[in-house]
């Protein structure tokens, strides 16, 4: 369990580290570049916001459980609301309604980490968002963007929340998501990486990720994207132009389905990322969430080592993923109250 928790983030920053030096580039030019395999190696080993942004989901997983074992009642749309806020301190921002944080609400040891406080391309309905929202309506929409933000980052919930994972997803996406497919393709991604790490091999994950998908409504979107990915995948050659058929992955949909795709018709993680990063659109994202997906399904074996010794911030993810890990399934690492690591993660 342990290996798919460090699995599912470093493969994620991987994936992401993998896609982002070519995000904006055209399929023409990233096959004259590198061929139809797509980049071999991680050419600065920097990841993006994605990886930003999911770090911060996994703080706010801890601190909220911390929170509601040491009050007895946690509202954890606010615990989120608070870990994205110092995620957007780390951009530089902060929010405009935040009337009644101290600097102590805006800092945690992951904003202390120089690395960290970089613009990694932030999407701007992340940061526009954060800005506006106003913590006394957590969940009120702000607009109606289904871009890939909500759904790239959900992976930790997957891994960590033992039950309503689909619908934890949906809110901790509607944050800053508030189309519809925007919030379902991260409760989607959400449930399958848990039925994945509860043991569920690829397929039946999938399967049952779309019977749950399909009981909310305004899940048609998504649910046509994924049915498209996997009939592609049944006659598919796992081949870049075939990827393209699916979309530019800029919008929740087409980024799940690309990656779903990827992750089906790729004989390993190596090739599956890879080619989850070769097309004409948002490479560091679709890199990133299939990552997600085959990190948890193989563990952190299954990533080569070369890309592991490439990648920047190598160990902060690892801690992250460890963390929740320990903080989920590790009984020897609670405090007689349940309680992990109050000094890392207080459940304020």
């Amino acid at each position: 369990m342990l290996s798919r928790f460090r699995g599912c983030l470093l493969a994620g920053a991987v994936g992401d580290a993998l896609g982002a030096p070519i995000e904006f580039a055209s399929l023409d030019e990233i096959v004259d570049h590198f061929g139809p395999q797509g980049p071999e190696d991680l050419e600065d080993g920097l990841f993006t916001d994605d990886t930003q942004m999911t770090l911060f989901v996994a703080e706010g997983l801890i601190r909220a459980r911390n929170r509601a074992r040491s009050k007895g009642i946690c509202c954890t749309e606010s615990v989120h609301l608070l870990a994205f806020w110092r995620w957007l301190s780390t951009q530089g921002t902060r929010p405009r309604h935040g009337y009644n944080l101290d600097s102590s609400d805006l800092r945690s040891w992951l904003t202390d980490i120089p690395g960290l406080n970089h613009r990694r391309a932030p999407g701007m309905t992340c940061l526009g968002s954060l800005e506006a929202r106003d913590p006394a309506e957590p969940l009120e929409v702000l607009n109606n963007s289904k871009g890939c933000g909500g759904v790239m980052r959900t992976a930790p919930i997957g891994l960590a929340q033992p039950g309503g994972v689909f619908s934890y997803a949906c809110d901790v996406a509607a944050l800053t998501h508030g189309h519809p497919t925007g919030r379902l393709a991260a409760g989607y991604l959400a449930s399958i990486i848990h039925e994945i790490v509860e043991g569920a091999d690829l397929g039946p994950a999938i399967q049952r990720g779309m019977a749950e998908l399909a009981h909310h409504p305004h899940h048609e979107e998504t649910l046509n994207a994924l049915e498209l990915a996997l009939a592609l995948a049944e006659i598919a050659e796992g081949t870049p132009e075939e990827v393209e058929r699916l979309g530019a992955g800029w919008i929740a949909e087409e980024a799940l389905a690309i990656s779903v795709f990827c992750a089906q018709v790729a004989p390993d993680l190596e090739s599956a990322l890879r080619l989850a990063v070769t097309h004409s659109g948002d490479s560091d994202s679709t890199g990133c969430i299939t990552g997600h997906i085959l990190g948890a399904l193989h563990g952190i074996e299954a990533i080569p080592q070369r890309w592991l010794d490439q990648l920047d911030l190598k160990d902060v993810v690892d801690t992250v993923a460890t963390d929740l890990y320990r903080s989920t399934h590790d009984r020897d690492a609670l405090d007689d109250d349940g309680i992990y690591d109050w000094k890392r993660y207080p459940g304020v």
